[in-house]
């Protein structure tokens, strides 16, 4: 679904049916200032959107099962599986050979029979597993397809708007016209969040997966989210992301981490010259007061929305592609490689229809293995409060060059960046000599000594990524 925004960043300048009842729970309230659980495993890791319509010419999950063993070796720890339900018929956006929006869900209790089944479902679960992988899985809790099995059983799970079924309703409490595929559910009703934390219980029960992704988690109450969260983890301790930026609280309510869609667009500024690399101080600060401390965002340059309707990371970033994805692995956040940029994915994969990514020699491998390595060995890189805090490192040149220390448990990492497309011949001007010693080239084969005051020569786009171990 694509995303509904809320830009309050001014300075930026910016789902065969099954007909299953869904389980009862019963939904004990956290606090809100209680601090939100977290998987150890989520530290360091690195994720994996999987388009599974598009990620194998079979379109199902034996195609992701085939794949799971070089995902391993890529270096990811956790698979994202996009909506598995399946998809609604009425009112469905219908071009010649579409198949439906994934994120207009019939039945939360099945599974796409494009996909197979939901033994084929937990046994690639049982094998990411097997694998060392965890799999989370992405859920749509705001709306269903307008012939769901709720709506058929369950009507006054639904928003009423003028005394009538609804598209789903924006923060400002307006119809979303143009999501005229799918029906808003009403969260004012006990009974809607009853069975949705069923349903979402359930999968974590039958399959054993590890948590979600959630699809518009801000058009959900937070309240709601107080109540889910400790109600999963009464199943399993799970890792949960919001595709939400505009709520704080959801830091304290159910979430370990949110989208950087702020993050995303004033990098595709940048490489296209709209913003320069200062914008990156604007952008931190903001996001250092806006969230809670040891906040965590997820950081890409492609993912499903991105591909799909605004282009293909060469479209998006050019020649400037690798050096985002590197301050994606190194930033405060939480990386993601979306299906096919390993392998260079120059294809905007169809959202309506069948589209197969066409694998050619995976020739990006190696540079994102590199990034998967660096994150995992170095606890500066880590997640939130399990991270280095960024210290800027001042240039003469930081309208064009990015320059950042991260320090934690004896482990540093330098990265320096030229963020524009002309050459550059950069001082160093850190306040102290807290950079000064000898560091390994991540992307070099040599060693590099660091001095106060240093000068260094970067091609247009060059990066240098150093670490003392």
């Amino acid at each position: 679904m694509k995303k509904l925004l809320l830009f309050i960043f001014a300075a930026l300048a910016l789902s065969a049916c099954q007909n299953q009842s869904t389980p009862a729970v019963q939904t004990p309230v956290i606090s809100p200032t209680q601090s939100v659980p977290e998987p150890e495993w989520a530290r360091s890791a690195v994720l994996y959107e999987c388009n599974v319509r598009q990620f194998s010419a079979a379109g199902n999950f034996a195609g992701v099962r085939a794949g799971l063993p070089r995902l391993r070796d890529l270096g990811i720890d956790v698979l994202w599986i996009m909506p598995i339900h399946p998809i609604g018929e009425e009112r469905r956006k219908l071009n010649p050979g579409d198949k439906g929006s994934p994120y207009s869900v019939r039945d939360y209790l099945a599974v796409n029979p494009d996909f197979g089944t939901e033994a084929d479902f937990k046994n690639l679960v049982t094998e990411a597993h097997a694998l060392g992988l965890k799999v989370i899985l992405d859920w749509v809790p705001n709306h269903t397809s307008w012939d769901s099995e709720w709506k058929k059983l369950h009507p006054e799970y639904f928003t009423k708007y003028n005394g009538d079924f609804t598209v789903p309703m924006n923060e400002h409490g307006q119809p979303i016209l143009d999501w005229s595929d799918v029906c808003d559910l009403d969260y004012s009703n006990p009974g809607t969040r009853r069975a949705m934390i069923g349903a979402m219980q359930y999968w974590l029960k039958t399959c054993d997966i590890d948590g979600f992704r959630v699809d518009m988690a801000g058009l959900v109450p937070n309240d709601f989210w107080n109540e889910a969260r400790p109600a999963l983890d009464s199943v399993k301790q799970v890792f949960m992301l919001s595709e939400w930026q505009d709520e704080p609280a959801h830091f304290n309510s159910c979430f370990n981490a949110n989208y950087g869609w702020k993050w995303k667009d004033v990098t595709k500024d940048i490489a296209v010259g709209k913003q320069n690399a200062g914008s990156l101080d604007t952008l931190l600060r903001f996001l250092n007061g806006f969230y809670p401390e040891g906040y965590s965002q997820l950081y890409f340059t492609q993912n499903h929305d991105e591909n799909s309707w605004n282009g293909t990371e060469t479209e998006l970033y050019g020649e400037a592609a690798a050096v985002f994805n590197i301050l994606a692995f190194t930033w405060q956040g939480l990386p993601m490689i979306y299906n096919g940029q390993e392998d260079g994915l120059s294809q905007r994969l169809a959202f309506f229809t069948k589209d197969p990514i066409q694998w050619k020699n995976f020739d990006k491998t190696p540079f994102f293995q590199k990034l998967c390595d660096l994150r995992h060995n170095n606890s500066a890189l880590w997640s939130g409060m399990h991270g280095g805090k960024l210290e800027k490192i001042e240039t003469n040149q930081d309208d064009q060059v990015y320059a950042f220390t991260r320090e934690k448990n004896g482990d540093r990492l330098v990265v320096v960046l030229n963020l524009s497309k002309k050459p550059c011949a950069v001082t160093l001007l850190p306040s102290d000599e807290v950079i000064s010693g000898v560091y390994l080239n991540v992307f070099g084969a040599s060693t590099v000594q660091l001095t106060k005051d240093m000068q260094l020569n970067l091609k247009p786009w060059e990066y240098l990524v150093l670490t003392n171990k």
